[in-house]
């Protein structure tokens, strides 16, 4: 029998890593295998965009701003064209009279960190770049913590640490079977521009969370392909110009433009929906496995050589995901939109008042607690 002291020091260390009960149906909600499953979509839709670029790049065929331009024209046809049609006070033009310079940064970042992503591999390894990428996942939680006042449980920080010991099993397996690709011709400007990626991306994400948590997914995705195809354009006509003279163009290639552009055109819708159902944060840590879906196609596709460890890595990358997702973090943006819901169900039925009240209570209880 467990005496009354053990008990409540248990209940606190159980509190505070963010477990509240051992009810494992409350756990492993639908919520969190829908979000599992999406989060795997958006891997292999990463995964789409790989093979289609190593199939260009066989081809030498190496033209990274014209392929991020053809997404950003298509934002640009769907969500801009739907964003310029609103009626009200989020419409294009509203949107561009008092927020234009945020999303001027916040496409200037996208954009920016495919580029210096794409770079990269002139000048530095696969494993320095898979190593390195992962460094968006600090910097993300770290800009969450202060600019979303997102704040983290012990589970969710042992969950990173799961997450990247997966990564760590998928890049030795790359080593062990001699795939360790790309160049070293200035490694130390390569990994610069790893680092300088990844704190593009999490900057990006961030923004990409407030804006569709507090407003909506299609004035982002609008704006995204807005400034996102100015950028790209301006970027094009500066850099690529020549190299997209010399492409020979056939079937295949433009197919493959086709594939690429498609799927980066479905990421970049899917991702805000998954973003809305858990966190930037959450979304990059199921994006790990995007390589090791890449690495399984390039199995088939370019014989690479199979590791037990590919398959070890991916359970690992999961079982984290599972456990940053198992346990909600609080943030400001969630709070405020639950304010807005608790208004408008009190408007509709008054007699919800006590209710809600205790939700708050209940709220402010689990805030005390972090």
């Amino acid at each position: 029998m467990e005496e009354p002291g053990e008990e409540k020091l248990c209940g606190k260390w159980s509190v505070g890593c963010g477990f509240y009960n051992n009810n494992l149906k409350d756990v492993f909600t639908w919520r969190l295998v829908k979000t599992i499953a999406l989060g795997q979509v958006l891997s292999l839709l990463i995964c789409g965009t790989a093979v289609s670029c190593q199939y260009l790049a066989e081809a030498r065929v190496e033209t990274p701003v014209l392929q991020s331009l053809l997404n950003y024209t298509l934002l640009l046809l769907v969500y801009t064209t739907v964003l310029s049609t609103r009626k009200g006070d989020r419409n294009l033009l509203h949107v561009l009279k008092t927020n234009w310079w945020k999303y001027l940064v916040m496409g200037l970042a996208d954009v920016e960190g495919n580029y210096t992503a794409v770079k990269a591999y002139q000048y530095t390894t696969l494993t320095s770049i898979q190593l390195l990428d992962c460094f968006v996942i600090p910097v993300l939680m770290l800009l969450s913590w202060f600019l979303l006042k997102t704040r983290y449980r012990p589970i969710h920080y042992v969950a990173v640490m799961v997450c990247l010991l997966g990564v760590g099993a998928m890049v030795g397996a790359d080593v062990l079977a001699g795939r360790d690709q790309g160049s070293t011709s200035d490694v130390l400007l390569g990994d610069g521009l790893v680092l300088l990626s990844a704190v593009l991306y999490a900057v990006s994400n961030v923004c990409q969370e407030h804006t569709v948590k507090k407003l909506s997914p299609v004035e982002f995705l609008g704006m995204m392909g807005l400034f996102g195809t100015l950028i790209s354009s301006i970027q094009l006509v500066v850099l690529e110009t020549h190299a997209v003279a010399e492409v020979k163009w056939d079937l295949k290639i433009v197919l493959l433009f086709a594939v690429y552009a498609l799927c980066m055109f479905a990421l970049y819708s899917l991702m805000p929906v998954v973003v809305q159902m858990t966190s930037a944060t959450a979304v990059n840590l199921s994006l790990l496995t995007a390589d090791l879906f890449s690495l399984f196609c390039g199995i088939f596709l370019f014989h690479y050589t199979f590791s037990a460890l590919y398959i070890v890595s991916l359970v690992i990358i999961i079982v984290g995901f599972i456990m940053f997702n198992a346990v909600p973090t609080y943030s400001a943006l969630s709070e405020s939109s639950s304010d807005e819901t608790d208004l408008v169900q009190r408007a509709a039925d008054p007699s919800a008042d006590h209710m809600l009240t205790s939700k708050r209570t209940d709220d402010v209880i689990a805030v005390a607690v972090l």
